[in-house]
């Protein structure tokens, strides 16, 4: 078959939403990356594991989930509330504040356990009702109340710290910048080209990015043992301002580890694509990234991305509906090598120069 003559044959089956599926390839082997960016990975028999999340307490709490965090922030202040309610109390027993109602008390109006966790209550959160105080002549209570004031500040400002740093969390940000549920091969200036696309949902934008891309192979042995290998792949545009949807486009020239992969190569090969976006934040100054990958099935051979940006009065309008959506572009279905050899950019693989053959001719023309 001629390069004149190749015509586009497209091989996978496209959901709704955009996602390949090739016949038979589906649930061969787990994805190293998740859609969302996440790692599929699982770690077991970690040394220290519950030390290293108590020493680093606050990055712990900080990617719990809201309702566990809700639930400790809850017990941290209860918990000391009983704990120094206890402590009242059992000062208001020592001093005889129960047994004998007439002689001056520690703490004022403090007869019970109940009135004294409602005396801790009320100190700790600096509510002061009026009908139960601080006595002067108690120095032991004074130290104890002294001691509660003390920890309520650092239990407060804890709190507000890691409400605010989780709010603030990179992976919130990394929600509203995406990737394309496909990626595809076409061409570009009459080069082969692997491209994807990524765009901004937020109306402010960052302040630079920096385009990554990797190609991860997981190899399973015979020993039940797993192996990753990674190779990086060159992007044309890699920099970018993110202001609009672009299209990321790696050329798959001679020192691609795609170029001589063909659409056949392509339909048995398990390798899975990893792309990732580094960028700042232009509101909060926070480093962000967002993640996301494709495996085989999900690259689209002979396909290019709809255009999404139009001008319409004074202003570009891009429309999101089109985000995903590809149309059909001959594209042969041959290797980027055999491709290039076919335009003449490479010699032919059955043309072997002998050495010494330059000098043959010119010996021959020079006694000629």
């Amino acid at each position: 078959m001629s390069f004149e003559s190749a015509q586009y044959t497209p091989f996978l089956h496209y959901n709704d939403t955009g996602v390949g599926k090739e016949n038979g390839r589906e649930g061969k082997k787990p994805r190293y990356m998740q859609k969302d960016g996440s790692c599929n990975l699982t770690f077991q028999r970690v040394p220290g594991e519950w030390k290293l999340y108590v020493i680093d307490i606050f990055t712990t709490l900080v990617e719990i989930r809201w309702r566990l965090m809700f639930l400790t922030f809850a017990l941290s202040y209860i918990l000391s509330w009983l704990f120094f309610g206890l402590l009242y109390w059992v000062i208001a027993l020592a001093h005889g504040d129960v047994k004998d109602p007439s002689r001056e008390p520690c703490v004022y109006n403090v007869r019970s356990f109940t009135a004294a966790f409602l005396f801790s209550l009320e100190t700790q959160t600096t509510i002061g009702y009026g009908f139960r105080g601080m006595a002067e002549n108690c120095a032991v209570a004074i130290v104890v109340v002294t001691v509660q004031d003390v920890l309520s500040c650092f239990i407060d400002v804890f709190v507000i710290g890691i409400a605010v740093a989780k709010m603030a969390s990179a992976r919130k940000r990394a929600q509203t910048v995406g990737f394309s549920n496909c990626a595809v091969i076409n061409l570009r200036d009459n080069q082969m080209c692997l491209s994807w696309r990524l765009g901004d949902f937020r109306r402010n934008h960052m302040v630079e990015g920096t385009v990554r891309a990797q190609l991860v192979r997981c190899t399973e042995h015979h020993s039940g043992s797993a192996s990753v290998s990674y190779r990086d792949l060159d992007i044309q545009n890699g920099n970018i301002i993110l202001a609009t949807p672009t299209t990321i486009v790696h050329q798959i020239d001679a020192g691609s580890p795609l170029y001589g992969m063909s659409l056949q190569d392509l339909r048995s090969d398990d390798f899975e694509l990893v792309v990732s976006f580094t960028y700042t934040s232009d509101t909060t100054g926070i480093l962000h990234q967002t993640r996301a990958s494709y495996t085989p099935a999900e690259i689209r051979w002979g396909q290019r991305f709809q255009n999404m940006l139009k001008a319409k009065g004074r202003c570009y309008k891009v429309d999101y509906a089109l985000f995903h959506l590809t149309t059909a572009v001959p594209v042969p279905e041959v290797s980027a090598e055999e491709y290039d050899r076919r335009m003449h950019r490479l010699p032919s693989p059955h043309i072997r120069q002998r050495p010494g053959a330059h000098c043959v001719f010119l010996c021959l023309q020079v006694y000629s």
